[in-house]
């Protein structure tokens, strides 16, 4: 196993860190603070391919594998956790669920105006009342000759007001639970889909996440991806490599907050020289710095057994279990290392930290995580 980057994706983690320093950091805070939708960044992430990184060459995107893939979302996430989460998700959950388990048509159809930025994707499986617990899904699918009727409500969805093509989790056979739930492609404008407004957040503000309701919405019966009540086995799928993108992300605000805080640890002065002189702040940063490093580990790992075609399903939590409790823990000694302008405003750490947090909680908490580690050991044993 050689985790050694390539040349070309050395070449790409400059590119796109250059990117993000010039373009993305700048306004980070000020997105952050109105919770505002970059909407200026979206032809300077398609004219770089970002919203087809994961998408085949052949539908104009990018066609990256996924350790490629996570090298974008760290870089981005350096800068800013939010534009990380939006590319994250448009092109791990939308865009690879129809790659994945669509159809020629569907992806003909779909796969091109995503990687254009033609439409933004969304990709809605959480409720009101159906987080962690998928078999509560009320959202439900009933079969009317050539049509489905949809109806129900999402919450949660990142790209849920934006999105011009949403992935909906229905339920078609209630009696079934996760067995009876199935997948649905449909479009911005079709009548009884309404996004609901934007939700308050602790962080990542500067995404877009909204509630979707679905009034009766009726879409084509060639619209069902893949296999009926095959929809719960396909967001598993989904969601595995989905948490490699969250521990990228992780990692990226932990590079983040590490290099805030050796920068003021290294300016700020008390008791007659640099607090970076001071076994205390020596000692968060060399934790700060190893987590970090084990937890990039642990990401790239999981990407590369993605792409040798192996089981990654337990790797996939490893990282995104250690990687998002270690950018929390990250994010908080840089605010310690700070004091008390780490808890201004006009410091990004504080941003960092709420940012991090969602990485425990999104795409399956830390919790979900430790029971998935605990079943694929007893399965092995």
């Amino acid at each position: 196993m050689n985790l050694d980057f390539t040349d070309d994706q050395k070449r790409l983690k400059q590119t796109v860190r250059e990117f993000a320093e010039a373009e993305v950091a700048p306004g980070a805070a000020e997105r952050d603070k109105n919770a505002r939708f970059p909407s200026e960044l979206i032809p300077k992430l398609v004219e770089r391919k970002f919203l087809g990184i994961l998408i085949p060459k052949e539908y104009g995107g990018a066609g990256l594998d996924t350790s490629s893939a996570a090298i974008v979302i760290e870089e981005i996430a350096r800068t800013d956790g939010s534009l990380a989460m939006m590319v994250a998700s448009h092109n791990a959950l939308c865009a690879g669920h129809i790659l994945r388990f669509g159809n020629a048509d569907q992806r003909t159809r779909y796969l091109s105006r995503l990687a254009s930025g033609e439409a933004l994707g969304a990709w809605a499986l959480t409720e009101p009342h159906a987080g962690s617990d998928a078999s509560a899904l009320e959202t439900t699918a009933r079969r009317e000759g050539d049509q489905w009727v949809i109806h129900g409500q999402k919450m949660f969805i990142t790209q849920g007001s934006v999105a011009g093509v949403y992935v909906i989790l229905a339920s078609t056979d209630p009696t079934q639970g996760v067995k009876g739930i199935s997948a649905f492609v449909v479009e911005k404008g079709t009548p009884g889909l309404k996004p609901g407004p934007q939700t308050d957040r602790f962080g990542v503000r500067g995404c877009d996440n909204a509630p979707v309701f679905l009034e009766n919405v009726r879409i084509p019966a060639e619209n069902l991806i893949g296999r009926l009540n095959e929809g719960f086995n396909q967001a598993m799928v989904l969601l595995c490599g989905g948490r490699i993108m969250i521990g990228a992300m992780a990692v990226g605000l932990a590079q983040a907050a590490l290099e805030a805080a050796l920068s003021y640890s290294k300016e700020r002065v008390q008791f007659g020289k640099p607090i970076a002189e001071q076994e205390a702040m020596k000692f968060m940063l060399a934790d700060m710095a190893t987590e970090l490093e084990a937890a990039r580990l642990l990401v790239y790992h999981a990407a590369w057994l993605k792409d040798q075609g192996r089981p990654y399903t337990k790797e996939a939590s490893y990282a995104k279990l250690f990687a998002s409790e270690m950018a929390t823990r990250a994010a908080n000694k840089a605010m310690q290392i700070h004091g008390g302008h780490g808890y201004l405003k006009d410091r990004p750490v504080e941003r960092y930290l709420r940012d991090a947090k969602l990485c425990e909680i999104g795409e399956g908490t830390s919790e979900i995580q430790r029971l998935i580690i605990a079943k694929e050991l007893l399965k092995a044993t």
